[in-house]
């Protein structure tokens, strides 16, 4: 009879390593070929109204980081003009390319006729450079800003104020919509330092249906400071939800001081206030992966505040494929 030789250890060790790397490389595909293009709505209700007023829904649009040739992702947001919001909000960075102007008004055509409201972040204002991914993991890295070219951020603004949306940026406004009426301000990118709170600060019109605040980067700065003001909602986005997401636990950054639990998604930021973040619909070009973090707009029913003594607590679902 003869006795089989020991497994060898040296064999084991290179079978689960070339186990570690087929797994590896097929969360790679996956993320970089598949999700990243998983275009999604994420649905939520808030209970933010005055009491009494009718439920509004708002469409929050964030981080298209849009290049010429992303046809599906045009397509895909043209489509969500027939969710018919009373309100369209877009929280910036809309553009990855220079020539991205045209592509960022295809997506957005049909929801420019809605009545919508915007503020701009980093790439609005700048063309995204190669980065290394490794540094958002480090405190010091992810306050280092890596500008690229200039981009045309005034022609998209203007088309923008020409079909009728108001530009928030640092500036207060009552709008008329779904029967009632918003007080909403809007603060220029804190990811880049130019948020100038002084220039909107003080408590927004106690008689609004709603009390809007707008901030590209969720800076917690910016967000304590619309709390204290008597804000009800801040809308978002920046964070892309992390981007990279580990199931079970979550975001592993958010590139600005939010903590990684609101990267995505509703949450309360003080007593009183609310706080949604988008995680956005694209990527870097230089960085085009999202794993367990589908790209996603937001569909926000916002209705009145329960009654003291009631617990004031949001309903989310997961999201789901439309278009």
């Amino acid at each position: 009879m003869t006795t089989p030789a020991p497994a060898s250890p040296h064999g084991s060790t290179l079978r689960a390593a070339a186990a570690t790397a087929a797994a590896g490389a097929a969360g790679l595909t996956y993320a970089a070929v598949i999700e990243r293009r998983l275009w999604t709505l994420r649905t939520a209700e808030l209970p933010v109204l005055a009491e009494s007023a009718r439920p509004l829904r708002i469409l929050h649009i964030s981080d298209l980081h849009m290049l010429p040739a992303q046809r599906s992702k045009q397509r895909w947001v043209a489509a969500l003009r027939a969710l018919e919001p009373d309100l369209v909000v877009n929280t910036g960075d809309n553009l990855s390319h220079r020539q991205a102007v045209p592509a960022v008004l295809r997506a957005l055509e049909p929801l420019l006729d809605l009545p919508g409201m915007f503020v701009f972040g980093s790439n609005d204002y700048y063309a995204p450079k190669p980065k290394n991914p490794a540094r958002y993991l480090m405190p010091e890295g992810r306050k280092k800003r890596i500008h690229g070219p200039e981009l045309p951020w005034e022609d998209l603004r203007a088309v923008f104020l020409e079909r009728g949306w108001h530009d928030m940026t640092h500036s207060a406004n009552r709008v008329r919509v779904g029967g009632g009426t918003v007080h909403a301000a809007g603060v220029d990118d804190p990811h880049l330092g130019y948020d100038r709170y002084s220039a909107i600060a003080g408590r927004p019109d106690s008689a609004a249906t709603l009390r809007l605040g707008l901030t590209h980067s969720p800076e917690p700065r910016v967000l304590d400071r619309f709390a204290d003001d008597g804000y009800d909602l801040v809308l978002a986005g920046h964070t892309h939800g992390g981007q990279l997401r580990i199931p079970g636990v979550g975001a592993l950054v958010t590139n600005c001081e939010l903590d990684r639990s609101r990267a995505r998604g509703a949450s309360r930021w003080g007593a009183h206030m609310w706080l949604h973040v988008s995680a956005g619909l694209g990527t870097s070009p230089f960085a085009p992966v999202r794993f367990a973090c589908r790209p996603e707009a937001s569909l926000l029913t916002l209705v009145p505040r329960p009654a003291a003594g009631h617990h004031n607590r949001a309903r989310c679902n997961a999201g789901s494929d439309v278009g």
